[in-house]
């Protein structure tokens, strides 16, 4: 809905809520494409960095951590349009989209050792699914999101497709669990379908240079401080006051944690991030687990529910924040003064590291995957340290080999587990009694809450009917069609939101269609009867 501030948007002020990719990509599109002046652009954050989940920190010393990494590939439209306007920090005279393009065209994805059973490579030249497994599929993906309401995938395929290969690739790949959302793996489904030939070999996938921290927050923050944006870290807002009317909806006051106010004028936008799937997280060390912590640890599901109870148009907030059990897992980073680790893997998957991807250990009652980013995978690395990443998808359930739940154990006690599995604990325990190893695991309580089962109406517009200026932003806005968990999801949210509610002239990118393209359709039939 355009408002009359729209003629004369260089005197608003815009405060978006939350700094992660679509926060910061509000900004961007703000001050190049609406004409917001830059210092009238505040991002407000409640932790001491920006970035949301797109993040990487730590050192050699103290050990580095990734929570997690968001998969990338070459038709995230609206994302990688976004990065092309943002110089590199190790080049400025290319982008950040270059530097990606560059970096995977010189690393392309190609995993020889996609699935592990017993310490040894699984075959994956088929996913093995039966013809009823099959038809299941392709029918999924021609029925219409509204009639799955908020089934479960559980509840459209029968309990051996959870055994095949294909949802050994799927599940660790994307995260789904059995009781996520089918409404959402149908969505995954038809915008990947592109990708479905390759997924065994992780074929499509691409990756940022460093760690996302380092390869694309920092770039973006230093591009928008040098346009006068304002990042405001520590300040969190806990609610906002609205003017509700039957044909009007306006923001008015932020209510901040420190009890000050910040009055939204005539001309005054504000851009919320509704839900965050990295909230309340929690790092372990070498000795200790991480704590599990819940709602009452968040800013943005606690913001949510307060706005949510104003308006039926905010959204339904409790399907994606209420059952902490059905939503976490657990991950974990290792940084390694050593190479042992790396070599054995590079051997025995035949992948130099950077071109292997994710390594899924089908018989781990965690259901734990890891994989070796190409190194240095952060810009400040020294060339004798290596790290890893990996996660599992069950953490309340024991170990195959440590008599402990994966939310229970240390770093070190996750890393024997995963010794075990690939059968290299000799080879380790030199390497570990040298001390030349550190693991810290990470508890994230909200990590799948955007896989939980839902109804259309719980995410709410990302310019809701009415509203003259305000928008929501991120994985739980909705954007129709588009794969959440994603950062073109994020991207695609602030565009909306920033061409819906100022007259840019511009128009939401189109979403790349696989789904309809028949060279692709074919390849995915054959995959899948293969």
């Amino acid at each position: 809905m355009k408002t009359e501030t729209d003629k004369s948007p260089k005197g608003s002020k815009v405060y978006i809520i939350g700094s992660g990719i679509s926060g910061l990509a509000s900004a961007i599109y703000l001050e190049k494409d609406a004409g917001v002046a830059g210092e009238n652009i505040y991002i407000l954050e409640k932790d001491s960095i920006p970035g949301g989940a797109t993040d990487g920190a730590g050192d050699k010393e103290k050990g580095y951590v990734v929570r997690g990494g968001r998969m990338h590939e070459m038709h995230y439209e609206c994302y990688w349009e976004l990065l092309s306007h943002i110089p590199s920090l190790e080049n400025p005279d290319i982008s950040i989209r270059d530097e990606s393009y560059d970096f995977n065209e010189r690393f392309v994805s190609n995993g020889q050792a996609r699935l592990l059973k017993d310490g040894k490579k699984l075959d994956v030249s088929s996913y093995g699914l039966s013809f009823k497994q099959q038809t299941d599929f392709v029918k999924l993906t021609f029925v219409s999101e509204h009639s799955l309401g908020n089934q479960r995938i559980e509840d459209w395929f029968d309990q051996d497709f959870f055994d095949t290969n294909f949802w050994y690739i799927w599940t660790t790949m994307f995260a789904f669990q059995k009781w996520s959302s089918v409404a959402e793996m149908r969505r995954y489904m038809k915008r990947f379908i592109h990708l479905i030939d390759g997924l065994p070999r992780l074929g499509g996938v691409m990756r940022t240079k460093y760690n996302q921290y380092d390869s694309l927050v920092r770039p973006v923050k230093k591009y928008l401080e040098a346009k006068g944006v304002k990042f405001q870290m520590g300040k969190e807002v806990v609610d906002i006051d609205f003017n509700l009317s039957a044909d009007k909806k306006s923001a008015t006051v932020l209510h901040l944690k420190d009890k000050t106010e910040i009055v939204l004028r005539k001309n005054d936008f504000v851009f919320i991030t509704n839900g965050s799937i990295t909230d309340s997280t929690d790092n372990g060390s070498w000795d200790t687990p991480a704590k599990l912590k819940g709602l009452e640890q968040s800013g943005s599901w606690k913001l949510w529910k307060k706005l949510a109870i104003k308006d039926k148009a905010f959204g339904n907030p409790d399907p994606f924040c209420d059952n902490i059990d059905l939503q976490k897992w657990y991950s974990f980073t290792a940084t390694m003064k050593d190479s042992t680790f790396l070599d054995y893997m590079e051997n025995f998957s035949g992948n130099v590291d950077g071109t292997g991807g994710l390594v899924t250990l089908t018989d781990s009652n965690w259901l734990m995957s890891f994989v070796i980013a190409r190194q240095p995978h952060f810009p400040d690395q020294p060339d004798d340290v290596k790290i890893f990443w990996g996660y599992g998808l069950y953490p309340d359930r024991k170990g195959n080999y440590i008599d402990k739940t994966m939310a229970e154990c240390s770093g070190a006690e996750m890393l024997e587990e995963l010794y075990f599995h690939l059968k290299i604990q000799h080879i380790m325990q030199p390497v570990t009694q040298a001390g030349k190893v550190n693991c810290i695991p990470v508890a994230m309580p909200f990590i799948d809450s955007l896989f939980m089962p839902r109804e259309l109406g719980d995410r709410p517009k990302v310019v809701p009917d009415g509203a003259t200026n305000f928008a929501f932003l991120g994985q739980f806005a909705e954007a129709p069609e588009d794969c959440v968990f994603t950062v073109e999801y994020s991207v695609r949210t602030a565009q909306m939101a920033v061409y819906g509610l100022f007259d840019t002239g511009k128009k939401v990118h189109p979403m790349y269609d696989s789904a309809h393209n028949p060279k692709y359709l074919l390849r995915a039939l054959n995959a899948i009867s293969g």
